[in-house]
Parts: structure tokens; sequence; C-alpha cells
């Protein structure tokens, strides 16, 4: 039996949206809980961890976030609104750059085994620092570029990942 609101004390309100950060969270640690299940130690046969374990730990925690923040919203807990000095907080999201971002990452995907890393990796560092707001697009290509050799070699050298070499395979 519930107790009876008073006129004084109001029921808490829920934000929605929060349920929808709990779903994505939910969705996303399943995938990953599940597709770690499928990994096996093709580049790493010396790692004593192996492949699955960095997954499945981020997967089971984000399951374990998305119960919590189900459980805090269910409470009446609501998340406050980022007062910072540097954003306004009143004006409307800027979806021009968001949709500019989003089809850049698009692109790197698209062609990243086409082109290979270095030259796609330029294009994402440098169009993501001339989509936010630096108007040096040619500086912003070259450091994009230093970037993305830097990124091309640690991972291969250090890590022995081996991205896509793409159009330059035999040049790099």
């Amino acid at each position: 039996m519930s107790a009876p609101v008073r006129p004084d004390r109001q029921a808490p309100t829920q934000d929605r949206a929060q349920f929808v950060v709990s779903a994505v969270l939910l969705v996303v640690g399943v995938f990953l809980i599940v597709d770690a299940m499928s990994l096996t130690a093709e580049f790493a046969k010396v790692d004593p961890v192996g492949p699955k374990l960095f997954p499945l730990v981020i997967g089971i925690a984000m399951l374990v976030c998305a119960v919590l923040l189900v459980i805090a919203t269910l409470r009446g807990s609501k998340g406050e609104p980022d007062d910072g000095e540097d954003i306004d907080t009143s004006s409307p999201a800027d979806w021009k750059t968001v949709g500019l971002l989003v089809g850049l990452f698009v692109a790197t995907i698209a062609f990243v085994d086409l082109l290979g890393w270095v030259i796609m990796g330029a294009l994402l560092f440098g169009g993501a620092a001339t989509v936010l707001g630096n108007r040096h697009w040619i500086r912003n290509i070259g450091i994009g570029l230093v970037l993305s050799l830097i990124s091309f070699y640690a991972f291969y050298v250090g890590l022995g990942i081996p991205l896509p070499a793409g159009i330059l395979d035999g040049i790099l």
C-alpha cells in the first residue's frame, strides 16, 4: 500500500532521457560481452590474459552502470545541467557540427580499407579540428598526417597490430 502524496510534497519526477542512456549502456554492454566470447588469441599468443579480459570487464561494468542508473532514475535522481564557464546552457545544440563530425567518422569507416589509415587518419584528425573551429586547414591536415603516421607505426611496431595501409601498401 502506497502512502498518499501530501499536497506540499510532490512525487519525484523521472528523467526519461536517463532511461535511454541506460538502454544504450545495456545494449553496448551485452554486445561487448557476446563479442568478447568469440575472440581468439591470434595476434597475442604470448599475452597471459588474452584478448577477452578487457571487453568482458568493460561490458560487465556497463551492465552494472545501466542497472545502477535505472535504480537511481526510479528513485528520482536527475542529472545536473553543466554550468561551466565556457558553456551557454541556454543556447541550442549545434547539429551542423555534430553532423559533420559523424560524417567524418562514417567516411573514415567506409574508406579506411581502401585509402589506408594514414590517409584517412590525417583527414579525420585534420577534418575534426577544422569542423570544431580551427580555420588553418592545411596545418590541420599536416598535424593530422603526423598523428596518423605515429599511430600507424605505434600500433604496427609497438603493439604488433597492423592497421590498413590501403593504397600506400608497400610504401609504409
